[in-house]
């Protein structure tokens, strides 16, 4: 039996959660997706979760979740990350750091999904242990009926996604790359049947820099001052990736880029829990 599993780019904002309401149902069903994976670390205001943004999600139809580098950017749902069965944190950060190494998502057909994020370690500010020593360990712990197996490598070298990549090779059924925000046309089943991308890029406004607005970045790169920092609202589309997976042995089968644009969006001057301009500045996304 074939899988397919939709894996989509960093959420961004309202914006990204917008595409995701209006778009992602007709997605699902046109695709005959079985599982629907995203990162949203950048839900809120453009950093971090919020509860009222992940019981949306929810909502929406994404059935499994991602953290990466902001995953405690709000502290709120922290509860979340400990007691939810379908969001994960990164494995590599300490052992005692609140949320879930995995989570295995079964669905309707039966072929159970299980997904892991791991952090890269260069040019990375937030500190991790080895990726590579983590993935080893989370892979023994989780059940050996779960086939499928999806690890993101949030990071910002691609070399560090590659090498990930060639080193899960036959051991998972996809390696998927996010962080950057930008999308790479190099994906591709590798030779022992996974599924490889560098980077699957952004849901969210896509006139931005990696999601923000473009003069406030532009304005903080020329002058090295800091500028307030905002969600932009423009070319909004949902970037990411179809895996079609082969339930009995894992192995993926085929990989393809899936962009899809929000036409006539709503304009929306701020994104923030509290409608306030987004206080994150000076830094990517």
């Amino acid at each position: 039996m074939d899988i397919k599993v939709l894996y989509i780019g960093d959420v961004v904002g309202r914006p990204g959660r917008q595409v995701l309401a209006e778009e992602l149902t007709r997605v699902v069903r046109e695709h005959e997706i079985d599982c629907v994976i995203a990162n949203v670390e950048n839900v809120a205001g453009g950093s971090g979760l919020t509860i009222v943004s992940y019981d949306k999600l929810c909502k929406y139809g994404i059935n499994l979740m991602t953290l990466g580098d902001h995953v405690y950017r709000k502290r709120e749902i922290i509860d979340t990350l400990c007691n939810s069965d379908c969001i994960v944190r990164p494995a590599n950060l300490p052992s005692k750091a609140a949320g879930k190494e995995w989570a295995v998502y079964t669905t309707r057909r039966g072929p159970q999904i299980a997904v892991v994020t791991l952090l890269g370690r260069m040019y990375m500010s937030m500190p991790s242990d080895n990726p590579f020593s983590a993935i080893d360990r989370v892979l023994k712990r989780i059940p050996s009926d779960v086939r499928i197996v999806f690890v993101e490598m949030h990071a910002e070298a691609t070399s560090e996604k590659i090498a990930m990549g060639w080193y899960l090779d036959g051991q998972v059924s996809a390696v998927i790359g996010t962080h950057t925000h930008v999308v790479t046309a190099d994906e591709t089943v590798l030779p022992k049947g996974t599924g490889y991308i560098t980077d699957i890029g952004m849901t969210g406004p896509h006139e931005s820099v990696l999601g923000r607005t473009v003069d406030r970045v532009v304005k903080s790169l020329v002058t090295q001052m800091p500028y307030m920092y905002s969600v932009a609202t423009g070319d909004i589309r949902m970037n990411g990736v179809i895996v079609t997976v082969e339930s009995n042995t894992g192995r993926a089968r085929d990989i393809e880029r899936i962009c899809v644009k929000l036409e006539n969006p709503q304009q929306v001057p701020y994104d923030n829990a509290d409608g306030r301009p987004d206080k994150y500045s000076n830094g990517a996304p």
